[in-house]
């Protein structure tokens, strides 16, 4: 979890408390990590100077499509696919609780366990995990 803060403080996300990081590790081994920040050629908040979820007034936990970033679990996720990385089965630990759209993907891509520290408004996305079977876990230090 602490190294799941460290990628967070990497995240280009304009408001200083959404600063998310993700560590997917499978039998003891760091596979991949991700922060929330624009995909590759986009730039990202921080260069825009403002939150386009704040301009907007887009409450926490809906729309997650309206924002330059892509999900700290989303990145880890896409990375581990870039490389070439099998991680199913591995756990997945992430600064906040994903979102009902990181839970899907999550589940796709095998993961089994999600140790998460921050709560989010998304009780849908505790159903879908519970449904498949993925273990989510809060933690505590």
């Amino acid at each position: 979890m602490e190294m799941a803060g460290v990628i967070a403080s990497w995240a280009s996300c304009y408001q200083p408390n959404r600063k998310i990081g993700a560590v997917i590790v499978k039998n003891k081994r760091i596979m991949t990590t991700g922060y929330n920040g624009a995909p590759a050629g986009v730039k990202t908040c921080v260069e825009r100077g403002e939150c386009l979820r704040r301009k907007l007034d887009i409450p926490s936990g809906t729309r997650q499509e309206v924002c330059y970033a892509i999900h700290a679990e989303q990145n880890a996720i896409i990375q581990a696919a870039r490389l070439g990385v099998s991680i199913e089965g591995a756990t997945l630990y992430c600064t906040h609780q994903p979102c009902g759209v990181c839970a899907k993907m999550i589940i796709n891509a095998g993961i089994t366990r999600v140790v998460y520290h921050e709560g989010y408004p998304d009780e849908f996305a505790r159903e879908l995990l519970a449904e498949a079977g993925v273990a989510l876990e809060r933690y505590e230090e």
